[in-house]
């Protein structure tokens, strides 16, 4: 993640870009955007949406989705202003100025500390009972914590190129495992569990609580100008892309909250939220359900491979964006500690000390993701429309603007809620 100089055009100096020859393809394009927004975070949605349960939980999955995608589209429009490359410090500083590259710079940040430690904690839980059901052996959270973060940071230290080669072959097994522990849970999925005699009453009062985590879910924009960038700056296949990969993400966790929902009941969810509601809890809980040992030991891995992944690309991310903030040299064994000191030894500490906090983690990434993914993106916007009132505009007027503003102060009321005590929480 780089700094932008002071040279940076801003959206009011750009010409508008009439032509662009087009890089990359659409399908490649939607596969970037939604492999960032499917991994590890899925393992929350159960847990998540176990208040809600399988029908409500859909049709929030679609609202918040189609909203999430409009977002999308308007930090598209917005990158259509800059020169090609431009990404979401040169979009913040050339539109809201530097106290808007702050606060997006500081959201980042955040993020990605708070994405770290939540992968950390999944991980050390897949560790423990990974161990405790094939080794027998009984290690502690925090020890699993330490050697998830280790093992991982030796890849991210040895660069972007290690990091790109490890998370190919993860991600080809992860489809594989992903395919074929979904088969035998899908098959073994019971109507009774998927469709309980639940009244609506009983279920809205927890509909407030799994938005933030749906808004992680379908958290893709930090990808648009990325993708924006990789298509030529054409407004017509990006938008095909970021559709596809809405579309992606959706199809995923559908068949996700489809498996789970119908091999655990309702009723055995306060449990697993009383353990932490941790990824191994999940996959504990799947095991017991009636599946195979086979099917058990595949789903694991694939949540090994999914964390480690997700863990990668953030960490990866965040190891950059300290090196580039400090004026860190990486090259050196010196510039490489002062990196991992600053971004990571808190997150491993709070992971050994606090190795739970992977659900609560990923609701804070959902609050975060709303300042430059929600408000942001609608003041930004407003902005290049009344600059360069003819370039490419996404349809829909003030009243879908209006629409995407207000859901993200909506998310921030709930957090508030949420904080206080005041919201009502399932289990």
């Amino acid at each position: 993640m780089t700094i932008a100089s002071e040279q940076v055009p801003t959206a009011e100096t750009v010409e508008p870009q009439t032509t662009k020859k087009s890089q990359g393809t659409i399908l490649g394009a939607s596969v970037i955007a939604a492999g960032t927004a499917v991994g590890a975070g899925m393992f929350s949605l159960p847990v998540a949406n176990s208040g809600v349960w399988f029908t409500v939980c859909l049709v929030l999955m679609i609202v918040v989705g189609y909203i999430m995608h409009t977002a999308s589209l308007y930090i598209m429009e917005v990158t259509l202003h800059f020169p090609e490359g431009s990404n979401y410090d040169s979009l913040a500083k050339g539109t809201i100025g530097n106290f808007g590259r702050i606060v997006n710079g500081l959201s980042v940040a955040f993020l990605c500390y708070v994405l770290t430690y939540a992968y950390i904690s999944g991980g050390s839980s897949i560790i423990t009972y990974s161990l405790s059901i094939f080794g027998d052996v009984n290690m502690s959270s925090g020890v699993a914590s330490l050697i998830f973060a280790v093992v991982l940071l030796s890849i991210v230290m040895m660069g972007t190129k290690a990091v790109d080669r490890v998370n190919t072959v993860l991600i080809g097994g992860m489809i594989i495992t992903f395919m074929i522990s979904l088969s035998s849970l899908i098959g073994n999925s019971s109507t009774a569990n998927l469709f309980p005699e639940i009244s609506l009453g009983d279920r809205m009062p927890y509909a407030f609580y799994t938005i933030s985590f749906l808004v992680a879910s379908f958290g893709l924009q930090i990808t648009v100008p990325t993708v924006t960038n990789y298509l030529g700056l054409d407004a017509k296949r990006t938008s095909k892309a970021l559709l596809i990969a809405i579309f992606l993400a959706g199809f995923f966790y559908f068949l996700w909250m489809f498996a789970v929902f119908g091999n655990i009941s309702r009723d055995d969810f306060p449990a697993i939220i009383a353990e932490g509601g941790n990824i191994g809890n999940i996959i504990g809980a799947l095991s017991e359900s009636g599946i195979s040992a086979n099917i058990s030991v595949i789903l694991q891995i694939f949540g090994n491979m999914a964390v480690a992944t997700s863990f990668l690309g953030v960490s990866l991310s965040l190891y950059d964006y300290i090196s580039d903030l400090f004026k860190f040299d990486t090259a050196t064994v010196a510039g490489k500690a002062k990196t991992v000191g600053i971004a990571f030894v808190p997150t491993i500490i709070l992971a050994i000390l606090f190795p739970h906090g992977f659900i609560a983690a990923i609701g804070y990434a959902g609050v975060v993701l709303v300042i430059f993914s929600l408000l942001a993106p609608i003041v930004m916007v407003r902005i290049c429309r009344e600059r360069n009132p003819n370039m490419y505009q996404v349809p829909g007027g003030n009243a879908r603007q209006a629409m995407v503003f207000g859901f993200g102060i909506l998310v921030f009321i709930i957090t508030a809620f949420e904080l206080t005590g005041n919201l009502p929480i399932f289990g």
